[in-house]
């Protein structure tokens, strides 16, 4: 009976032992920003930017000549004439301020389709170094909201070397 009860303990105190977890932290941001591929999302984007602008620039330029051409014309339109140049030009300037506005949410949507195989390399090879070390979970370090971090369970280095990428 106490074979049985020190086996089943000695059974319990293993299990519990490799239940443990090893957690290491990695710094995603530090790694994307090295990766040499990062050069070529900057690149595209800003390029689309670029684009962008240029179209912006065209509107801009086509609302100024409809404000000149108004003015010019003002004394010797009749209202009617007035009030429908008003609201063209007012529909104009909504039209911009929307291309605007729209123009900086696409382009961070092409910012984040651009980093999208970026960062699934970088996770790929964060998974191939944790299993590789032994870690069970690997926290981002990006937020800085850790009080304390052991440097020796920082991975960020590894992944860096892993990816061939030198400091």
């Amino acid at each position: 009976m106490k074979l049985k009860t020190t086996f089943i303990i000695a059974l319990f105190f293993v299990g519990f032992a490799n239940a443990q977890t090893k957690v290491g932290t990695v710094n995603s941001d530090l790694i994307i920003g090295k990766m040499p591929q990062m050069k070529g999302v900057l690149q595209r984007v800003e390029n689309y930017g670029k684009t962008l602008d240029s179209t912006f620039q065209i509107k801009a330029t086509e609302y100024k000549a409809k404000v000149d051409s108004f003015k010019a014309e003002d004394k010797i339109m009749t209202e009617d004439d007035r009030k429908n140049r008003i609201i063209e030009l007012q529909k104009m300037e909504q039209e911009m301020a929307k291309f605007r506005q729209n123009g900086s949410a696409m382009i961070q949507l092409q910012r984040e389709q651009s980093l999208r195989p970026l960062y699934k390399k970088m996770s790929e090879v964060i998974a191939e170094v944790a299993k590789e070390n032994g870690y069970t979970q690997i926290l981002t370090t990006n937020t800085n909201q850790f009080e304390y971090i052991d440097e020796r369970f920082d991975i960020t280095q590894l992944v860096l070397d892993k990816l061939g990428i030198k400091e």
